[in-house]
């Protein structure tokens, strides 16, 4: 039986309502909020019959655990995850496009990374169970709705499976700072897992060695390193850019 979990969030709330408004149990809302962007969310929760019940502000950031809520607090069970990476890449057509984090823990950094990874048309975003912050309220927050759109796989052993992407002919290109190759010198045509460690520790030393390929993304000004999640950005879309879609 599938778990219950929390949304919030006029965006992640939307994209459940849009993808799987079946697996909608009920949706909290802020019953002061009368502005055009409620009512056009209340209309369309109610097209897709879901159970819309007036609450108040003490209720909603009770429920979400934040006063960031908008307003929109949704009831809903968890949707079924691809069972592995292997059944990811088995469906994908053309090269796959893949982004692996190392030691990302902070919710919102994920959350930011996840939506990039939507927009950039990666096939999934892969870390380790050990090294990483889990799905939560405040990643779907962020994340304004590619958490339910981009398979967040957790694997037990990171090189492990770089060691099977590899096996598969993806070649795995880590990001650091001190690599001789620029970003931009890098083939991305092709099937490529990229590889991000968080700001400031990077990359463990095995994932590190466990990589085809290290690339570093220029730096101009004083600031030595980018976010996890902007430096994602820069690295998903210069492989789209690449790929020409």
């Amino acid at each position: 039986m599938s778990s219950s979990k929390l949304l919030f969030g006029f965006h992640a709330v939307t994209v459940r309502l849009k993808t799987a408004p079946q697996s909608i149990t009920e949706i909290h809302i802020d019953a002061t909020r009368r502005d055009a962007r409620m009512r056009q969310f209340v209309e369309r929760a109610k097209e897709a019959g879901a159970k819309l019940i007036d609450s108040d502000d003490e209720r909603l950031s009770k429920l979400s655990g934040t006063h960031r809520h908008q307003g929109v607090v949704a009831r809903v069970q968890a949707l079924a995850q691809q069972h592995s990476l292997d059944d990811v890449l088995d469906e994908v057509e053309g090269p796959p496009l893949l982004l692996v984090l190392d030691g990302v823990t902070d919710p919102h950094n994920l959350g930011a990374c996840l939506r990039v990874a939507d927009g950039a048309g990666a096939h999934a975003v892969v870390a380790p169970k050990d090294h990483a912050v889990g799905l939560n309220a405040t990643v779907a927050k962020v994340a304004s709705g590619a958490a339910e759109t981009v398979p967040y796989l957790m694997v037990t052993n990171l090189a492990r499976t770089l060691n099977e992407l590899k096996e598969r002919n993806v070649w795995v290109v880590g990001t650091a700072e001190d690599a001789e190759k620029s970003l931009y010198d890098m083939d991305f045509k092709g099937p490529v897992a990229l590889v991000l460690g968080a700001e400031g520790p990077g990359m463990r030393q095995l994932t590190r060695k466990t990589c085809d390929e290290l690339v570093r993304i220029p730096m101009q000004g004083a600031v030595e390193s980018l976010n996890v999640s902007v430096a994602a950005a820069v690295c998903l879309y210069e492989a789209r850019r690449q790929r020409g879609v």
